[in-house]
Parts: C-alpha cells; structure tokens; sequence
C-alpha cells in the first residue's frame, strides 16, 4: 500500500537554552538570540527588546536558586516566538501601571506594545512560560529594519 504523507512545507528554526536566573544569565539571553537572530537572518528589533524583558524578568520575578530558566527561540513560517520558562509557576506576570516616578515596573508594557500576541502558559510544576509572537516576515534588502546595504546593523 503506498500513502502519500502530508509535507510540512512552512520551514521551522529552533534554538533553546538554559540560563542562570541572574542578571548575568539574562544579558546572555539577549545576545544570543541575537546571535541567532542573525544567524537566521531575521530582524533584531523588537526581538531582542522582548528577549531582554522576559529574560529580566525570569531573573527577577522567576528566581528559584539552583534552577536555571529556560529561553526558547521557534520561527514557523513568518513568525517568531520567544518563550521564557521559569521555576515561579505560582507567580503569574501581570500588567500594571507603576507611578511616573517608579524606577521599574514597565518590562510588561514593553511587551505588549512590541510583541504581536504575548501570554502565560501553564507548564509541569512548577513551571510557567511567557511567550511572545511577532510578525518577522522574509528580510528585503534595503528596508529600513535591515539598513540600506541589506545588512544587520552592528550591535554597540
């Protein structure tokens, strides 16, 4: 009997680590993905903006010593999702207006302004992962997300 099977014709990138709930462990968050966001030829901005706020927030809010957390970076077809997992499943994110004067409180509204969908999954206790999804479309050379020699810009 021959079966025709069903092709996946979307093509698929991932990319996973494991990470010290640190500040250390999340500044490494950031650049490697954007290490490999760039491996992948894929815009750096907001990616890398979304990375820095979930890791940070991993590091702070999802601290549990002696467990690390998790980044997680999927493309299928024109979307990315950043998925950060941590050890805090009891501490849920929540959005919240801090006062103008508040030194932080604002790594959540930075998410939902950049990020096209953003959530909370569930995971085994005590496991919870923040997800965020953007639009990264194929790049075009000459577009202003990608300068006008078609390359990446440096990081600084």
């Amino acid at each position: 009997m021959n079966q025709k099977s069903a092709e996946l014709n979307t093509p698929t990138r991932d990319f996973s680590v494991l990470l010290s709930p640190t500040p250390r462990g999340a500044r490494l968050a950031r650049l490697l993905a954007t290490e490999q966001l760039r491996s992948w030829e894929l815009p750096l901005d907001p990616a890398r903006h979304l990375v820095a706020e979930l890791a940070a927030n991993a590091a702070v809010h999802g601290r549990v010593s002696g467990r690390d957390f998790q980044l997680a970076l999927h493309v299928i077809g024109d979307t990315l999702r950043i998925e950060v997992t941590d050890t805090r499943g009891e501490q849920l994110p929540a959005l919240q207006t801090p006062d103008d004067d508040a030194e932080s409180g604002r790594g959540l509204l930075l998410v939902e302004a950049l990020a096209d969908r953003w959530g909370v999954t569930d995971g085994r206790f005590p496991r919870k992962t923040v997800w965020a999804e953007l639009h990264v479309g194929s790049p075009e050379p000459g577009s202003p997300r990608f300068g006008a020699s078609g390359a990446f810009p440096k990081e600084l």
